[in-house]
């Protein structure tokens, strides 16, 4: 048994990363091991989990599991987490009750808990002291150990939790059942070392440390091969790639030669504001398959917020920035994060936000009370806000983000398009759905044949969060 440890999590060397790149290799007596069982994966959080679970995918189809879409008849149960928010936390133990009904009436069955959750000190002794029908634990550091793990619960029926608290390794060639065909995650670093004070991702997904770029390359090099349309590279803070390694090498040249390859759409997530250089602006603007969407949070408009929070930037830093997207990128849209109810933030500390907001006219926001960590610094201090004052603020806020929300769609009516077409319309299964280079929902009026091409569609009718179109 190997259980997380936070001490250790905090730990960064002085030196940059020396990773240890491992490429992954089944063993052929592991191939099949699983033949004729079922699994079923619930995913949580960000992107970076969703490419976690592709994975966890390919890994369990590789041993012979089939996916399942009902839990109740599979024989592999899997919750990969996040732990950004307590609401996240809250669902993820919430659903154990689930698992442990099924596992009184199929005791057979293998349940498992993986992601950010399982890299915490904390929720692991919870479910060793509480949830002894979890059979397997494991965290974002050793995916690849999955096939050996669930070896040793079916030969030994013994549960297994193996949890490294380290900076991290680099896993490469490990294989993805990919959730589409037409875009696909490409990871292109791992890991923070932002340390801003409200959040447990430095803990959980280790040192930061970036892929080299030739194994980046020729991930997108397979991908348009394979008929892919769109990339999206992930990472913490995308913006800081390159830092840890030796070569003068960063993220401004790694869009410059992703956009060499010809793909049609390149997005990218998620950008911190301290990393965010001229040079990526100026590549930005300049290639055009780099799409003009940025994700640039903001977390909250006031300087001694942002000084608690350990943002690193400064009120203006930011607006700066801002404007410098809009000024040099064509018709750029910009969506950003925003925290309320930060430990002591008055009321005129979240005046500032609003006034930052007025003058972003940003084109959606994700919006969170602050939710506090265990072992993140933020966690400790003291809060007198009232529970009712921050619930609204939120309020208050989602108010103005969704008023200029409608307002940057609104620019759209009449205007022609070009729309990724990525399957059936969920609100009208008569029509298809897809993404815009801005990143805007679209429902629109074309054969489904169209599915996996990039179309022009007239805008016809805008929401809040979605718009209308026909094919033209």
């Amino acid at each position: 048994m190997i259980v997380p440890n936070l001490k250790e999590a905090m730990k960064r060397s002085r030196e940059n990363a020396k990773v240890q790149t491992i490429n992954y290799i089944l063993e052929e007596n592991l191939k099949g091991i699983a033949l004729g069982k079922h699994y079923f994966i619930k995913t949580y959080g960000c992107q970076m989990n969703e490419h976690d679970s592709e994975n966890i995918k390919a890994i369990l189809e590789e041993l012979g599991f089939t996916e399942i879409d009902c839990m109740e008849e599979a024989d592999f149960i899997l919750l990969n987490t996040c732990a950004i928010r307590e609401n996240a936390h809250n669902k993820v133990f919430g659903f154990l009750g689930r698992i442990k009904n099924i596992k009184e009436k199929r005791p057979d069955v293998i349940a498992g808990i993986s992601g950010c959750m399982a890299q915490e000190e904390v929720v692991v002794n919870e479910i060793l002291e509480k949830y002894n029908y979890i059979d397997l634990v494991f965290g974002t550091h050793n995916i690849h150990r999955l096939p050996q793990l669930i070896q040793s619960i079916l030969n030994k029926r013994e549960s297994q939790i193996e949890v490294f608290s380290k900076e991290g390794d680099i896993i490469e060639n490990m294989p993805f059942k990919r959730d589409s065909k037409y875009k696909a995650w490409v990871n292109i670093m791992y890991g923070c070392d932002k340390f801003c004070t409200y959040c447990i991702v430095p803990y959980t997904r280790g040192k930061q440390r970036s892929r080299r770029k030739e194994a980046i390359l020729s991930e997108v090099k397979s991908l348009k091969e394979q008929g892919y349309k769109e990339v999206t590279l992930l990472g913490q803070n995308v913006n800081a790639y390159g830092k840890d390694l030796e070569e003068n090498y960063r993220m401004e040249d790694l869009l410059f030669d992703v956009s060499k390859t010809g793909i049609e759409r390149i997005r990218f997530v998620t950008s911190h504001p301290w990393d965010f250089t001229d040079k990526m602006i100026d590549v930005i603007s300049k290639c055009d398959n780099i799409m003009p969407y940025i994700h640039l949070p903001l977390q909250s408009g006031s300087n001694a917020i942002l000084k608690r929070m350990g943002r690193r930037y400064t009120k203006e830093d930011y607006l700066n920035l801002f404007h410098k997207l809009k000024e040099k990128i064509p018709n750029v849209a910009i969506t950003t994060d925003i925290i309320v109810g930060f430990p002591n933030e008055t009321e005129e500390d979240f005046e500032e936000t609003l006034q930052v907001v007025e003058m972003c006219k940003y084109d959606s926001a994700f919006t969170f009370i602050f939710s506090p960590r265990v072992g993140t610094p933020a966690a400790n201090m003291e809060d007198t806000i009232l529970k009712e004052v921050k619930e609204e603020r939120l309020q208050r806020l989602n108010e103005r983000i969704n008023y200029y929300s409608k307002c940057a769609n609104e620019a759209y009516k009449g205007k022609i398009v070009k729309v990724l077409i990525e399957g059936i319309s969920e609100k009208d299964e008569t029509k298809v759905m897809g993404y815009t280079e801005t990143m805007k929902l679209v429902n629109v009026k074309a054969d489904k044949e169209k599915i996996g091409s990039i179309i022009n569609v007239k805008i016809t009718d805008v929401k809040t969060w979605s718009m209308d179109g026909e094919e033209v």
